[in-house]
C-alpha cells in the first residue's frame, strides 16, 4: 500500500489522549493488552481471522507499584508473556501442520536461544570488540581511569546501537519478519487510531502513523541510552575498589584485560534489571506526555528506530489490530464477557457474526439467526438467552452454516432441519423444503380424518413426508405417502413411522386401492416465474415446483384421476397458490361437491377441499 497524501508517520491528526492498552506484533497477528484483559487476533492458514482472550491477573502486590521496581517486573513479565503469544500465534500459523507447532519444549528453546543471541550481540560482541580497541591503542595507559570508562562506556554504547541496527536492517529483509514488523506498524495505527479520538474502521487506521512512544523498540533504545550512563557509573565505583584495567594488569599480568572485561561483562549483565526499570519510566513518562515538537525530541529517536521495525501494513492486517483491539475494550469494560481460545466464539460475537454474513448476503430475515444458532447448538430458542460462548466444535459449524446459506442455501438445507407442526424432519436438496402453508393443508386433513372417521389416507407428491407425518401422529388412519422421486421417498421414509407405507409412483400410476381422504402438495409455480423467484426457492427441486405455463397442469391430472382412488364419500384436500384456488375449483366442480377454499394464517386463499360425489 503507497503512502497516503497527508498522513505523517512521525504523527497522528487530532488531539492526544494516551491509553491503557498496548500490544505486540506476532506471526500473522496482533496482540492487544488492557488492564484487565488481553487478545490474540491471527489470521489463519485459510485466511480468515480467529481470537484467543484471557483475563490479565490483578496486579496489587507493592512492587506493581513501585517506581523502577514495577519496570523491572514489566519487563521480565512481558519477556515471557511475549515469547507466550507468540507460540500461540505460530500454532495458528503452522495451521494443521501439527509437526510445525512449537509445543512447550519448543518454546523453553525459543526462549533460551533468544537470550543467548541477545546476549551475544548486544553484551559479548561489543566488550570483545572494545577489548581489541582498547589493546590495540593502549588506552588505559593515555586516558586517566575516569575519562578511560566513560570512553569504555560510549564506545560500548554505540558498538549495541550499530549492532541493534544491523539486526533490524537484516531481520527486515526476511519475508516472515518483515509481514510482522508490517502487523507491529497494524498495531500501532490502531492504539494512534483510537488515542486520537477516530472510529475504528480500517479507513481511519491506515491513516494513522505507524509510529508509537510505547513501542518496545523505542524501550530498546531507552535501554541502550541508559546502560551507557549506568555503566559508566557503576564501572566508576568499582575503580574506588581497584578494579580498573591497569588494577587487574598488575594483578593478573596478561590476562588482566580479559578478567577486567568478564567482570564487567558480568555486572553488564546483573545491571539489566535496573535498567530495564529505569527505561520503563522514562518511556512512561515520556508517553504520557502532549503530542507536541517540543516532547517529539525526546520520542524522535525513537521514531527513527521503528523505521525499521514497523512497516505499513495491508487492510487485512488493520483490521485483525482492529479486531484485538476491540476485544480488549470490550473486555476491560464488561468482566462478565467471557474468554475464549482459537476458534471459540462468544454469543455476542456469533451474532455479530451472523448479522454482517446476513447483510452481507442481502439476507432480511434476522430471526432466521436463532434458528441457526439453535441448529448449531441442539438448544431451544428460549435456551439461547443462557448460553455465553460456541466451543470451537461449535463455533466452527456455525462459520460453515453460515456461509452455506450465505451462498444462497435455504437455512434447512444448510442444517439438513425442517420444523413442521413441532415435528423434526430430515431434509436433503433432493425435496422440497415444507413451509409453513402447508401445515394448513396437513392440519385440515387431519380435521377431516378426525370428524368424518376416515381410515385410510394417502398423501400424492409426499416430497419429505411432512404430510404423511403430521397425519401419522394425530389420526390413527393407514397412512400411505407416494412420490415420483427415489431421491425423496428415501427422505420420507427416514421421517415417517414404519406404519406409513411409502410408493415409488408417478402421480397415481403405482398407487393400488382406494382411499377415504387424498392429500396433496403439487407444483403450481408457473414455469416462466420460475426463474425470477428468490435464489432460496430455485435451488430446490424444479420437478417439485413446475406446475406447467399455468400452474395447474397436475390438478387437472388429480380432478380426472382422483375419483377412482377415492372411496365414496372421500375428500380431497389440495394446497394451492395463493391465487389459483378459484381455477382448482371449477376444474374440481364435474366429479366434486362441498368444495371449500380455506386461507392460511396469512389470510391467504391456500387449501381447496372437496368430497367425491
Amino acid at each position: 500500500m503507497g503512502k497516503k497524501k497527508g498522513i505523517s508517520e512521525w504523527k497522528t491528526p487530532g488531539k492526544y489522549t494516551p491509553s491503557p492498552i498496548g500490544g505486540q506484533a506476532l506471526l500473522e497477528g496482533v496482540m492487544m493488552r488492557g488492564k484487565r484483559s488481553t487478545a490474540v487476533c491471527c489470521r489463519d492458514e485459510a485466511g480468515k481471522l480467529v481470537l484467543y482472550t484471557e483475563r490479565n491477573p490483578e496486579r496489587k502486590k507493592w512492587y506493581h507499584r513501585m517506581p523502577i521496581v514495577r519496570g523491572t517486573v514489566a519487563f521480565f513479565s512481558s519477556l515471557a508473556s511475549g515469547v507466550k503469544y507468540i507460540g500461540k500465534s505460530a500454532d495458528v500459523y503452522a495451521g494443521s501442520a501439527e509437526d510445525a507447532k512449537l509445543g512447550k519444549g519448543g518454546m523453553i528453546f525459543a526462549v533460551a536461544l533468544a537470550l543467548v543471541l541477545a546476549v551475544a550481540l548486544f553484551i559479548v560482541i561489543p566488550t570483545f570488540v572494545w577489548m581489541g580497541i582498547d589493546a590495540l591503542f593502549h588506552l588505559e595507559t593515555h586516558l586517566s581511569p575516569t575519562v578511560h570508562i566513560l570512553v569504555m562506556s560510549l564506545v560500548k554504547g554505540v558498538l549495541k546501537v550499530i549492532v541493534l541496527i544491523l539486526y533490524l536492517l537484516v531481520t527486515s529483509r526476511l519475508k516472515d519478519i518483515r509481514r510482522t514488523y508490517m502487523y507491529h506498524g497494524a498495531e500501532h495505527r490502531t492504539i494512534n487510531c483510537y488515542e486520537h479520538g477516530m472510529q475504528l474502521t480500517v479507513e481511519n487506521v491506515q491513516r494513522c502513523s505507524t509510529r508509537h512512544a510505547r513501542c518496545g523498540t523505542t524501550f530498546l533504545f531507552y535501554t541502550v541510552f541508559l546502560s551507557i550512563i549506568v555503566m559508566a557509573f557503576v564501572t566508576w565505583l568499582l575503580s574506588f575498589a581497584g578494579i580498573t584495567t591497569v588494577g587487574m594488569q598488575a594483578a593478573a599480568h596478561g590476562a588482566g584485560r580479559f578478567l577486567y572485561n568478564l567482570i564487567i561483562m558480568g555486572v553488564g549483565l546483573c545491571s539489566i534489571p535496573v535498567v530495564a526499570g529505569l527505561s520503563y519510566e522514562l518511556l512512561r513518562f515520556v508517553a504520557k506526555m502532549p503530542d507536541n515538537a517540543f516532547f517529539l525530541i525526546f520520542k524522535a529517536p525513537g521514531f527513527a528506530l521503528q523505521a525499521l521495525t514497523t512497516k505499513k501494513p495491508d487492510d487485512g492486517m488493520a483490521e485483525a489490530a482492529i479486531a484485538a483491539f476491540s476485544k480488549v475494550l470490550e473486555m476491560d469494560a464488561d468482566p462478565s464477557v467471557p474468554t475464549v481460545d482459537f476458534y471459540e466464539m462468544t454469543m455476542k460475537d456469533a451474532r455479530a457474526y451472523l448479522e454482517k454474513t446476513y447483510a452481507d448476503a442481502g439476507i432480511e430475515d434476522k430471526s432466521e439467526a436463532d434458528w441457526m444458532l439453535c441448529a448449531v447448538l441442539k438448544v431451544k430458542r428460549n435456551e439461547l438467552g443462557h448460553i455465553n460462548k460456541l466451543d470451537k466444535e461449535s463455533a466452527q459449524l456455525l462459520i460453515k452454516y453460515a456461509e452455506e446459506r450465505a451462498s444462497g442455501k435455504p437455512l434447512d438445507y444448510v442444517t439438513g432441519e425442517s420444523d413442521f407442526y413441532g415435528i423434526k424432519l430430515h431434509v436433503t436438496e433432493a425435496v422440497h423444503l415444507p413451509r409453513p402453508e402447508t401445515e394448513t393443508v396437513a392440519l385440515e386433513a387431519v380435521r377431516l380424518i378426525k370428524e368424518r372417521g376416515y381410515s385410510t389416507a394417502l398423501d400424492l407428491m409426499t416430497g419429505s413426508g411432512c404430510i404423511a407425518a403430521l397425519i401419522a401422529e394425530k389420526t390413527n388412519a393407514e397412512v400411505t405417502a407416494s412420490d415420483i422421486s427415489e431421491e425423496a421417498l428415501a427422505v420420507a421414509r427416514g421421517n415417517l413411522p414404519e406404519r406409513v407405507k411409502t410408493v415409488l409412483s408417478d402421480m397415481f400410476e403405482n398407487v393400488g386401492g382406494s382411499f377415504d381422504i387424498i392429500v396433496s402438495n403439487p407444483p403450481y409455480i408457473r414455469s416462466g416465474e420460475l426463474d425470477g423467484l428468490q435464489r432460496e426457492v430455485t435451488c430446490q427441486p424444479r420437478i417439485a415446483l413446475d406446475g406447467g405455463a399455468d400452474g395447474l397442469d397436475f390438478y387437472r391430472k388429480i380432478a380426472a384421476q382422483a375419483p377412482d382412488h377415492l372411496n365414496a364419500g372421500g375428500a380431497l384436500v389440495l394446497e394451492t397458490g395463493y391465487d389459483q384456488a378459484a381455477d382448482v375449483v371449477a376444474l374440481l366442480k364435474g366429479a366434486f361437491c362441498d368444495i371449500k377454499v380455506i386461507k392460511d394464517i396469512g389470510g391467504r386463499d391456500r387449501v381447496v377441499t372437496a368430497v367425491k360425489k
